[in-house]
């Protein structure tokens, strides 16, 4: 596979928040580049046919049917978690369950050992942290051990005893001219896959468990919902939340945006937590309407690059929050540490500390 070369990082020097405005840039890759950072995203830097023949090669591992396969190994690794954690005073919903649950359900779709939970917990953790922090260094110190773990298993799989999973599968993939890909993509597809994805469904957990401590009165109706209708108010409680504040894209030629002049090279952010409660958008953007607000919802993005691995979290998203609702009732539980909000560049909660009171106690 060959990816165009990405452009260096450029910082953002304009932020578009109204949901019109999100979606013309998202809606027009040819004038708004994704090849943003200086490193190398598959697919998520690439535009183009080379995005669309990343997509076309990658999006049949992520696909609706294939990711429900693995519903089981989700349930049972959120049911063994929920499990340690009901016999507790509290828990924090964002790195004790929502976290160890990513990285759990995440390596048995990957085909990764427990033997790494811990370092993939720690480099969550970290993440969240350099992230905060805005440090350049740090977050690249930090960039540098998860590839290296990311490459310990895709050096695993190089062999004829390589473990028969998904990994494996696409270490032995070929692109459209049928050449395997290099190490350099392979570590980007799983980076891509893994990295964003622990930390997000972490962040996706704690505002789920903070929506549901403040409205109980919906709990017995989500908890006999079938898949359709808990996918939709999942989708409407991150709408209203939304835990992935924005997106960069660089303008490939002088242009205007809602009556705003933007420059060749120019970055501009697309600010997908504002257009989410955009009132222009939303007629009433705070109140509760999973079904009325549906297409209008940007938590997934939009356009040829929104987010191909939405079947594959959704799923995620979807276990954890049903087999807390058939475990028990989710409270807060402030006076156990407290509660804490994420600060930008990442939304949702730093720290939700909850308790689980279990149905047969």
């Amino acid at each position: 596979m060959t990816a165009h070369e990405p452009r260096p990082s450029r910082t953002v020097s304009r932020r578009f928040g109204d949901h019109a405005a999100v979606v013309a840039v998202a809606t027009d890759p040819e004038t708004f580049s994704s090849a943003v950072s200086r490193h190398l995203q598959v697919p998520n830097g690439l535009d183009g046919e080379a995005h669309r023949r990343a997509r076309a090669m990658l999006d049949p591992f992520l696909d609706a049917q294939r990711v429900a396969a693995y519903t089981p190994a989700f349930v049972r690794v959120a049911q063994q978690l929920l499990e340690q954690l009901a016999g507790r005073a509290a828990f924090d919903a964002v790195s004790e369950l929502g976290a160890r649950y990513a990285v759990r359900a995440q390596s048995a779709w990957l085909g990764w050992p427990a033997s790494i939970e811990d370092d993939l917990l720690q480099w969550v953790a970290d993440n969240r942290a350099a992230t905060r922090s805005g440090d350049r260094t740090r977050l690249a110190g930090v960039a540098v051990r998860f590839d290296a773990i990311v490459r310990a298993r895709v050096e695993e799989r190089m062999g004829a005893d390589a473990p028969d999973d998904l990994t494996t599968e696409l270490v032995r993939t070929r692109d459209a001219e049928g050449m395997p890909l290099s190490q350099e993509v392979l570590v980007s597809v799983l980076r891509n896959w893994t990295g964003g994805d622990l930390a997000s469904l972490a962040l996706c957990v704690g505002v789920v468990v903070a929506w549901l401590t403040e409205h109980p009165e919906h709990a017995e109706r989500l908890a006999a919902a079938d898949d359709a209708e808990l996918d939709a108010v999942l989708d409407e409680i991150l709408r209203l939340d939304d835990p992935f504040l924005a997106n960069r894209r660089i303008a490939t030629r002088a242009t205007e945006v809602a009556g705003c002049p933007v420059a060749h090279e120019e970055v501009v952010a697309l600010d997908w937590r504002e257009a989410n409660v955009d009132p222009a958008r939303f007629a009433q953007p705070r109140a509760f309407d999973p079904h009325g607000n549906a297409s209008a919802n940007l938590v997934w993005g939009i356009g040829p690059h929104v987010c191909p691995g939405r079947p594959l979290a959704t799923l995620q998203l979807r276990v954890i929050t049903r087999e807390l609702l058939r475990t028990g009732s989710v409270r807060a539980a402030e006076e156990h540490g407290g509660i804490e909000r994420e600060t930008p560049p990442a939304g949702g909660y730093r720290r939700f500390m909850a308790a689980l009171e279990r149905h047969d106690a």
